[in-house]
């Protein structure tokens, strides 16, 4: 019988406290003994996650409340890790859809949504941060109400319960008025709301695996839900791949999860989630089933990576100076395993030996297995991202973005205009407590750039997020950066006096006593071409003294690039070089005379 589980997945856009909810639900479950140290955001457990906020990885776990046992998968909130929300979904009976008080659906919110309504889930509303200064539960609800409709919902899904909650503070309500000082009536509404798995325990054994994890003593492991049939640790099972071949091996380890922890099972049954070992070949969306008449269940879609940049080996005069895996071998191996686990991603060699196409579901997609890689000690250059083409009934189509933007009132006029350049179409806008919600539809090509330029702009006072719309026709060309670069003439190390006199050139991007190469890019230039200058001379010293001649150097402050905004900034002639310790930006040919030569070729 399946009538003591639920399981359930929760669904957000970034930063509207998932997470925190899931820390309140376990504190509440008993998982945690009342002495013991826990840490904010439990289940963001890589370095990452915890330094970004925002969860990258679906994780699992199991909580008790009343007799009842409630699987629970954490889900990315960024469309960027939409092959995550897509395959966890297959697991699940219904979703809580968490939407901040204040913001209201947002566009990740909108892509996690569109994913459950279209498998027929019904979801539960939980409307958070009530007590958020500003807060406007009440219109949150009409909001989402609203993007049902949009989104086709039945009228199943359009009677949809609502919960009230402050993560933060650990309570829920049914009704606004209603006193509370724990989550109960959020365990409650999932008892009620949400139905126990549909599953035959006779019936022959089937599990559709959703996620693959690697483990140092067990090897491969799949973990999924089991849609029919039970099973026993040491039995042995046949595996269905995507192409319809089998194989069969025996279950090493059996796995399911109490709390936050794995633990051996003996044996499990239809609806439980489990994680089995010993498939050295298990892949995502492929089917466990039983021997005797192995029947594989619908292999799960994944939409289509939309953006790719080249991964390079290094080959700057720095290179094998900070990384430790700087080979084609050693970056190849690592891309290829990335693949294992990560199923939105795609890795292709090209004819150069040296260089790695990589595709992926957009910019923070491919700039976090960068930073992976660099932590781990690989030194790499990338390029400029590109989008990747379809062509759909015989038109060169595009990928499109759906843009929202928070603005203050006296900013909005100046991001209009910048946006209109990048071929962005207004969709609809809205006033919000003294900012200006505008949302546009606006081809992928046109954001690559525009977050720093749009930063500026607000003065940082603006809130942009985006999403993957669909595809359309090309919508034409897009003018790309305008101001040109300042690039090292030389081979050194940065000195004070230098950079005093190129600081009215450009903002610069290295302070004083930083080495230097040929080719690499120091600042950005004022004006629109690129200028080679020399931040390595110093001053001549001589006995001669002048008044004015010794005036002291004041150097402003450099503007130091995080992974992101190098991947914005950079053009398509030139490359960002990542090692463990380092991000610089450089020029694809070093030296001046082959930059010329590459520009005559390309006319």
């Amino acid at each position: 019988m399946t009538g003591h589980l639920r399981n359930i997945a929760i669904i957000a856009h970034v930063d509207h406290g998932k997470t925190t909810l899931v820390d309140a639900m376990l504190k509440q479950s008993g998982v945690f003994r009342e002495n013991q140290v826990i840490t904010e955001r439990v289940m963001d457990s890589n370095d990452l996650e915890k330094e970004r906020g925002i969860t990258i990885l679906s994780k699992n776990l199991s909580i008790y409340n009343k007799g009842l046992k409630i699987n629970i998968v954490d889900t990315p909130g960024h469309a960027d890790f939409g092959g995550e929300v897509e395959r966890v979904l297959k697991m699940v009976d219904s979703v809580l859809l968490l939407v901040d008080a204040f913001d209201g659906p947002m566009p990740q919110t909108r892509f996690v949504l569109k994913k459950s309504l279209d498998l027929g889930i019904r979801p539960i509303v939980v409307i958070n941060k009530i007590d958020r200064p500003g807060a406007s539960p009440e219109k949150a609800v009409d909001m989402v109400f609203d993007l049902f409709c949009e989104l086709n919902a039945d009228e199943e899904q359009l009677d949809f319960p609502i919960v009230y909650t402050s993560a933060k503070q650990g309570i829920a309500k049914r009704e606004l008025e209603d006193e509370s000082d724990n989550l109960d009536p959020l365990f409650d509404m999932i008892r009620e709301r949400v139905a126990p798995p549909v599953a035959d325990v006779n019936a022959p054994f089937q599990m559709l695996v959703t996620s693959i994890d690697y483990n140092d003593y067990y090897g491969r492991i799949a973990t999924g839900k089991i849609f029919g049939g039970s099973i026993c640790a040491g039995e042995t099972l046949a595996l269905i791949k995507k192409d319809g071949e089998i194989s069969r091996a025996r279950i090493t380890k059996l796995l399911g999860y109490e709390g936050l922890k794995q633990i051996d099972l003996n044996e499990a049954s239809a609806g439980d989630i489990v994680t089995i070992a010993g498939f050295a070949n298990v892949g995502i969306g492929e089917t466990l089933a039983c021997t005797e008449n192995p029947k594989s269940l619908p292999y799960i879609s994944i939409d289509e990576p939309t953006l790719s940049m080249n991964f390079i080996v290094n080959s700057s005069p720095f290179a094998g100076l900070e990384g430790k895996y700087v080979t084609s071998r050693n970056i190849r191996d690592r891309l290829f395993k990335e693949l294992r686990t990560n199923v939105s991603l795609r890795v292709e060699e090209t004819d150069n030996t040296d260089t790695f196409r990589v595709s992926g579901r957009g910019e923070l997609h491919l700039s976090i297995l960068i930073e992976n890689m660099r932590r781990e000690g690989f030194e790499l250059a990338v390029s400029k991202p590109e989008v990747i083409f379809r062509e759909i009934d015989g038109e060169q189509c595009e990928p499109m973005e759906y843009l929202v933007v928070d603005v203050p009132e006296e900013f909005q006029g100046t991001v209009i205009e910048k946006l209109g350049p990048r071929k962005a179409e207004m969709a609809a806008m809205n006033s919000i407590k003294g900012f200006n919600r505008i949302e546009f539809i606006i081809p992928a090509r046109g954001l690559i750039g525009f977050r720093s330029e749009f930063l500026t702009d607000t003065h940082g006072t603006g809130v942009l997020n985006h999403t993957f719309h669909g595809y359309a026709p090309w919508k034409g060309a897009i003018p790309g950066r305008k101001n040109g670069v300042l690039i090292a003439m030389e081979q050194g190390e940065t000195v004070a006096y230098s950079l005093f006199n190129l600081q009215d050139r450009g903002g610069l991007f290295v302070g004083p006593g930083t080495r230097v190469y040929e080719g690499m890019i120091l600042g950005q230039n004022a004006k629109e071409k690129d200028l080679v200058v020399n931040a390595c001379r110093g001053k001549k010293l001589t006995n001669v003294r002048a008044s004015g001649s010794d005036e002291a150097i004041r150097l402003t402050t450099p503007r130091e690039l995080t992974l992101e905004q190098a991947l914005e900034f950079i053009d398509n002639d030139e490359l960002v070089e990542v090692t463990p310790e380092s991000i610089r930006l450089r020029k694809r040919q070093l030296s001046e005379n082959d930059r010329k030569k590459a520009l005559k070729k390309s006319k």
